[in-house]
């Protein structure tokens, strides 16, 4: 595995986007061609999800399997290099993700967590999401 210097890891960082991502965007053409329709980015409900479709009083959040720590996933590796710092930021993450659906939940919403490695398959995507949408 390369090692990185930290400018390349800073560079890195930078680019990586909270909006607009490829998965989000897949995840929303998907739903629009579905016949849904939502808002985005919902500020007022906790963790601002993704995707907000009042109409059936769902939310869905699009995660990233390393920022979110999707468990199995070999793309959730934790970096070996600055651990402590890694450990306390992803951990809080987890915490923050799990504390935002339960208050949702008590809110009375519905709430579908897509992982970035699942979205990849669109047929899988549109079953999922019909499957979820109708219950």
């Amino acid at each position: 595995m390369d090692t990185v210097t930290r400018e390349q890891r800073s560079e890195i960082m930078r680019r990586v986007r909270s909006r607009d991502t490829r998965p989000e965007m897949m995840v929303r053409r998907t739903l629009h061609r579905m016949g849904y329709r939502f808002r985005l980015h919902n500020g007022r409900l906790p963790g601002r999800p993704d995707l907000v479709l009042t109409r059936w009083k769902v939310v869905v959040f699009i995660n990233g399997c390393f920022w979110h720590q999707h468990a199995g996933c070999p793309k959730a590796a934790r970096p070996t290099t600055n651990e402590m710092f890694w450990n306390r930021k992803l951990d809080r993450n987890l915490a923050r993700d799990q504390e935002n659906v339960s208050e949702l939940r008590k809110m009375g919403w519905r709430v579908l967590v897509l992982w970035e490695c699942k979205i990849r398959d669109e047929r899988w995507l549109q079953r999922r999401l019909q499957s979820f949408l109708r219950e």
